[in-house]
């Protein structure tokens, strides 16, 4: 028996998210997985580094899966990219050891969520975006933004996952960096951490918005977080402005 992991790109704009769902529902997984039974003629389980929901995309996910097979791995890739739809790219297959595994061996992930903060929308850009207009302060932004780095309980920006709705969860995560910069009208925010809640990146950056707005008032982030209350943060800022960046081992 092989291991291989992939990382992989996409658009999640026409997906149901990363994980297989019901039959009629279109997922990254379950596009891939289709790909490998065509390939290697039986179904083979891939294993993803996290879910993403819908409309978010991705530019490092990374996922394994276990085969035994003579094809090398640059016929691997080129294989799969022959069989799946546009909107999904296998950018690296690399044979790993037999125990290595995509969600369990992580050590930490980045999120950009990109925010395009000028007067006009972007047609080309709007599926990979937030279009907003409003002035936002990023100084602010910035200051808010440095009470969240850090080991945290993050249950005031995590949201019931329909999937898991009665499942307990430890909501304490370390959030390694968050940096905020604006060029040529784009904001970008990273955020990296050893893992995150359901929606928590989102539920962030809307809460940041607010800030930028001045709808929340100075202090206002250290308070929601140690409300540890979803009620006390923002909405959640829409999925087409999501992206998993990298993913670390």
């Amino acid at each position: 028996m092989q291991n291989f992991r992939l990382t992989i790109e996409y658009d999640g704009t026409n997906f149901n998210g990363w994980q297989t769902q019901a039959q009629n529902c279109r997922t990254v997984q379950g596009e891939i997985q289709k790909a490998l039974k065509i390939i290697f003629k039986k179904n083979i389980t891939l294993i993803g580094s996290g879910r993403t929901d819908s409309g978010v995309h991705a530019l490092g996910q990374t996922a394994h899966l276990k085969i035994k097979t003579a094809m090398p791995t640059d016929e691997i890739l080129r294989a799969l990219n022959a069989n799946l739809p546009d909107d999904i790219s296998i950018i690296n297959v690399e044979e790993m050891p037999l125990k290595f595994h995509a969600q369990y061996g992580i050590k930490t992930k980045t999120y950009r969520y990109t925010i395009l903060n000028r007067p006009s929308r972007s047609p080309q850009q709007r599926n990979f975006c937030l279009f907003y207009p409003y002035k936002l302060n990023l100084k602010v932004m910035k200051e808010e933004a440095k009470v969240l780095v850090g080991k945290h309980n993050f249950k005031s920006f995590q949201s019931t996952d329909p999937a898991r709705p009665e499942r307990g969860e430890d909501s304490v995560r370390t959030i390694k960096r968050l940096d905020i910069k604006k060029k040529d009208g784009r904001i970008t925010i990273d955020i990296e951490a050893d893992g995150f809640l359901y929606k928590m990146v989102r539920s962030i950056v809307g809460t940041l918005i607010e800030v930028g707005r001045g709808k929340l008032a100075k202090g206002s982030m250290k308070k929601i977080l140690s409300a540890k209350d979803r009620s006390c943060a923002s909405p959640t800022a829409p999925a087409k402005g999501l992206c998993l960046w990298e993913t670390k081992y």
